[in-house]
């Protein structure tokens, strides 16, 4: 406590002192203040808890109940914590506990409850007639408390011990965020993925200079336990900076067709801390007062096997993508988040940016781990001496039990064992206090053996207490372990707000259909993000559907194909587009061969710069389609059309395929497209004509082309057929459909790097046209299409199509590709930027 918060202690004689009463009321409220800010609203930076969190969390452990022990009823956790350590009344005690099990609240919940422990729109129910047990996340802060890891303290009335902060294995704050309100400040602070987390606290201990731009390499913004997306990403770099900022949180929605004839907006993820019942509320009432139109109903359909499903039914002749915009605008599915990251920094509170909070957690964990090496190094050294000790015994078994015998008492025993034997008091104890059973039993072979790796772990353990790089590996180790225990994907969408400077998000594992690679920008957007009304009515005019090579799909309007000219936007490079209407459907290919159904109007619309459209306005293809979280597009084409040309598939395996159009069941919005063998993937989907030329890129640099009238079209339930003769070990990385009457103006990009290299790691990349490769028999190896550089061992990347080529980077930003090389098996130019995708 601090100097001017300390009380004069009331006289014991029962004698009146008069007191200023300005100054009691300061001397009192500093007391009250200080108590309210260090012991009951703001976390510690270290272990991201509260007092009372800490407490329940150590009693619980002291308790035993673990994960692999029965529940136990809450009111037996309240009742020993608030008996034991936190006298501050069992209503407090309980609502802690019920948020460090709640899932929708924290990132990654610490105690695992069984009962109902409420909702987003209801409360838990009574201690009594809930139980719980400590979650398998919790043990990882817990672990080795015993070993002199942190100081202990006085619990409140002298008679037991508590921690002052756990060791806390990962760090908590920063992943499962904080709450609170004390005296003249607070707390809020959003949850982040573990993973990414771990991995920049791993950077920051293997670089102790590493910048903030470098930590947010790896911690691109927060990962809420609900999902959703978060718009607009200045405000959480400035919080990164400052510890302070603000985000906007939003529903993950798209269209679907609820019934045979009419469309709805399917919202499965809400905003942090949103509750469905309120977004009902919300809607109803904006509807009531015209707020909102095109709404026919909304209905509440989630339960614990689907998770949230809201299903807002809209009126026929609406603009589905403009009635969602009203959404956003007047009701919750828009909520702000503000960000401000006060925590308690040895003791006192300090407003934290995300550099100094992984320096904070990493300094303490250096210190747990220093301690906790000191105190096993000191049980070793003990359990090697009194081994030694027992080594000098067990030779002279014999003489030390008549020796024993012989003595008066113990403590004769021990001074005769010391000075005949040489052993020191605690070696000869040791043998006094063992029964003679097990001192006969003892084997010299085992205790030589016990002996030998003794000594190998107090060097293994002095020799990190003597190097700092050794101690920084085992806490790097370690982090990595707890990383692989818990770690989970990303659920949150991280979205550029429209019109902002380098567009950068992320999903899933970083890019924008899951994998790693580029951020994206945005779904659209509400008037609340910045952007202009859309047209609640939309007329079915001719438009183009576009797909980019980062995965962003969006429409442009007009019938005629967008040009291969125009002004260099981010994502402008396109891997597919197919000619539609704006409420005409189309068909999202994925890798596992299946192809979905994909509403037009639900795409966000793109104005054309120059002629081309800007895809920096997409949406991520996955927030469009149903397809599960491993499964990426891989390209867009017509369906319905019986018309269109041929389907044309190409696997990793050198399967080739064409399907008809026109094909499809007559009910469902997914279904199969190939049959594909185990461990196969789809690389390439489009369509083609018998006069098209089809190409296949292998991994290896062949490169085989030929028409694609030699690829009969077949069912939905085929397999396909051989389309590249591939070596062991190669696989294709690209293919393409070009139009026979463009042959001269197709070019052929790869970009050669290591065996196992990801892409957007460096490298050589070359440009060569296509008609510079012969055209081969179906089935056969091709030819080499690039000749490696020292140090290269396979392409990472490949294109063919009509030029000119683009290439983007992680950041969706557009990469300079090289002149054209008119020799076929030349080698490439090495990269100046690392190139993700090209289109």
């Amino acid at each position: 406590m601090p100097k001017s918060a300390t009380r004069t202690p009331p006289p014991t004689d029962g004698a009146i002192v008069e007191q200023d009463l300005s100054s009691e009321m300061r001397s009192s409220f500093l007391e009250y203040a200080y108590s309210v800010i260090y012991s009951r609203a703001l976390p510690d930076a270290r272990d991201g808890l509260k007092p009372v969190q800490r407490r329940i969390l150590f009693q619980m452990d002291r308790m035993g109940l673990r994960p692999d022990r029965p529940h136990v009823k809450s009111s037996r956790v309240v009742g020993d914590v608030m008996g034991k350590l936190h006298p501050h009344g069992d209503v407090a005690i309980y609502e802690a506990l019920v948020r460090l099990a709640q899932p929708f609240t924290m990132r990654l919940p610490l105690i695992d409850g069984h009962g109902n422990f409420g909702s987003l729109d209801d409360g838990p129910a009574a201690p009594r007639y809930t139980e719980a047990r400590l979650a398998a996340p919790a043990l990882a802060l817990t672990a080795d408390i015993d070993e002199d890891t942190v100081d202990f303290a006085p619990n409140y009335d002298y008679t037991l011990t508590e921690p002052g902060v756990l060791p806390a294995a990962f760090p908590n704050l920063l992943v499962n965020g904080a709450s609170g309100i004390a005296v003249g400040m607070a707390t809020n602070m959003p949850p982040h993925n573990l993973g990414e987390v771990v991995s920049a606290a791993r950077h920051l201990i293997e670089h102790p200079d590493a910048t903030l731009e470098d930590l947010m390499a790896f911690v691109p913004g927060p990962d809420l336990p609900a999902g959703g997306m978060i718009v607009g990403l200045d405000g959480i770099r400035e919080a990164y900076r400052t510890g302070r900022g603000k985000f906007l949180t939003r529903a993950t929605a798209r269209v679907e067709n609820v019934t045979a004839r009419k469309k709805g907006i399917v919202v499965t993820e809400l905003p942090y801390l949103v509750g469905p019942e309120k977004i009902i509320a919300a809607i109803k009432d904006r509807v009531a007062s015209k707020k909102l139109q095109g709404i026919t109903d909304v209905a509440d359909l989630t339960d614990r096997k689907n998770g949230t499903r809201l299903v807002i039914g809209v009126k026929n002749g609406y603009n589905p993508e403009a009635v969602l915009a009203q959404l956003y605008r007047h009701t919750p599915l828009e909520d702000s988040f503000g960000i401000n990251n006060v925590c308690l920094v040895d003791g006192q509170p300090r407003t934290l940016g995300l550099r100094e909070l992984l320096e904070v957690f990493v300094g303490h964990r250096l210190r747990v781990v220093e301690r906790r090496t000191r105190f096993r190094l000191g049980k070793r050294r003990e359990r090697a001496h009194l081994v030694d000790g027992l080594l000098i015994a067990i030779l002279d078994i014999d003489e030390v039990i008549a020796l024993i015998r012989s003595s008066e008492d113990a403590a004769t025993a021990r001074e005769r064992l010391q000075q005949v034997f040489d052993l020191s008091e605690a070696q000869a104890s040791y043998i006094l206090e063992l029964q003679l059973r097990r001192l006969t039993k003892f084997s010299v072979i085992e205790l030589e053996k016990e002996r030998d790796e003794l000594a190998r772990e107090i060097e293994a353990l002095e020799a990190i207490l003597a190097d700092d790089v050794l101690l920084r590996r085992v806490v790097s180790r370690e982090l990595a372990a707890v990383c692989e225990d818990f770690a989970t994907p990303r659920r949150t969408v991280l979205l550029e707000a429209p019109g902002a400077a380098g567009p950068r998000s992320a999903n899933g594992a970083g890019g924008s259909d899951g994998s790693a690679g580029p951020a994206t920008v945005g779904l659209m957007a509400g008037v609340k993000a910045g952007v202009k009304d859309v047209p609640l009515t939309i007329p079915d005019d001719p438009c183009r559907i576009l797909l980019s090579a980062t995965g962003l799909v969006a429409r442009a309007a007009g019938a005629e194909p967008v040009p291969r000219s125009g002004a260099r936007q981010p994502h402008d490079a396109l891997v597919s587009q197919v000619a539609t209407t704006a409420r005409g459907r189309v068909g999202a290919v994925t890798d596992t061969g299946r192809l979905v159904r994909l509403d037009v109007v639900s795409a966000p619309e793109v104005p054309r710069l120059e002629g081309a459209p800007s895809l920096a306005g997409g949406t991520p293809a996955r927030l469009l389609v149903e397809i599960e979280p491993e499964e990426r597009v891989v390209g867009l084409v017509p369906v319905g059309d019986a018309g269109a040309n041929p389907i044309v598939l190409a696997t990793a395996a050198g399967v080739i395929k064409r399907v008809k159009v026109g094909d499809e069941p007559a009910r469902g919005d997914s279904w199969d497209v190939i049959s594909l063998a185990e461990g196969d993937s789809v690389v390439f989907a489009g369509t083609a004509a018998d006069t098209d030329v089809l190409t296949l890129v292998a991994s290896d640099a062949q490169l085989l082309r030929f028409e694609a009238s030699k690829v009969r079209p077949q069912g939905r339930a085929a397999g396909g057929m051989a389309g590249i003769s591939l070596h062991d070990g190669a696989r294709v990385v690209a293919a393409s459909a070009v139009s026979a009457d463009l042959l001269a103006e197709a070019v052929v990009v790869t970009v050669a790097a290591s065996a196992g290299a990801l892409p957007g790691t460096g490298g050589s990349v070359k440009v060569t046209p296509l008609d510079r490769y012969p055209a081969k028999g179906r089935a056969t190896g091709g030819v080499r299409a690039q000749r490696f550089l020292r140090g290269e061992h396979e392409l990472v990347l490949a294109w063919v199509g009509v030029g000119p080529a683009r290439a983007v980077g992680s950041g969706g930003q557009s990469i300079t590709l090289p002149g054209p090389d008119e020799r076929r098996d030349a080698s490439g130019i090495p990269t100046i930027s690392p190139i993700t995708a090209i289109g």
